[in-house]
């Protein structure tokens, strides 16, 4: 698929375009409480690091945001465990107090239903190395989620991480794109992001029933959520895998 990539900073215009894209990402995993309260914050306060692709009719087909931040700022020196939320913390504070960034952080990349499996998101991923490489970085990080993993809820992420395919890449979609490109695993981030909600509202977005103590198998979840009906609420903490891709 031929697209023409642009960042919000160049086409301001096609802001509401981008964020009025429809997507594939479960309902839960849009109300993670830190990405609610940043996530939108990127394309108007970061917005050479919100791209999108536009197919030949002028439609958004895909878009992937970053953030860029201090990690050799005293006290951080690691990638997070804390992972994509971490990283959203990190990087508006950082701009909240005029840190110098020395790193560039993937947060999404998204590609609409109808134009997925065409190789946007490896398209993607290549436009936001780029542009990280063109403002001076010499790294990019990425908390990936590894997009087959919802498969196996209950296999430990530090095993599915290093399965691997007879030609020596990784078993898992995401993954396999984040490595072709050149990345290397660097850590698994166990709480990358929480989501933690009321059982009323986890039904809302699942229509499970949630009225059983333990674990729930949740479609698109990598792990099954915890839930605590007598305490009436249910929690979610997903694994990443911290990726680094040097420049």
């Amino acid at each position: 698929m031929d697209v023409q990539v642009s960042s919000v900073a160049e086409r301001p215009d096609r802001l509401r375009a981008v964020f009025e894209m429809a997507d594939t990402w479960p309902e839960f995993v849009t109300n993670d409480p830190v990405g609610t309260a940043h996530y939108g914050r990127i394309a108007s306060e970061l917005p050479e690091y919100a791209l999108f692709a536009e197919d030949a009719h002028g439609e958004i087909v895909a878009h992937a945001f970053s953030v860029p931040f201090a990690l050799g700022l005293d006290g951080r020196g690691v990638l997070p465990a804390r992972g994509w939320d971490q990283i959203l913390l990190w990087a508006f504070a950082d701009l909240r107090h005029g840190t110098r960034p020395d790193t560039v952080s993937a947060v999404s990349v998204t590609i609409a239903p109808h134009a997925q499996g065409h190789g946007l998101s490896a398209v993607m991923l290549s436009a936001m190395r780029a542009g990280a490489r063109a403002r001076g970085f010499r790294e990019v990080v990425a908390p990936v989620r590894p997009s087959a993993k919802h498969r196996e809820p209950h296999t430990p992420i530090a095993e599915y991480v290093h399965r691997t395919r007879p030609d020596g890449l990784p078993a898992d979609p995401w993954l396999r794109v984040h490595a072709r490109a050149g990345a290397r695993i660097d850590s698994i981030a166990p709480a990358s992001m929480t989501v933690g909600a009321s059982l009323e509202e986890w039904r809302r977005w699942t229509g499970l029933p949630f009225d059983t103590a333990g674990d729930v198998e949740v479609p698109g979840a990598l792990v099954p959520v915890r839930c605590e009906p007598e305490r009436g609420y249910a929690v979610y903490v997903e694994p990443n895998v911290w990726m680094r891709h040097a420049l």
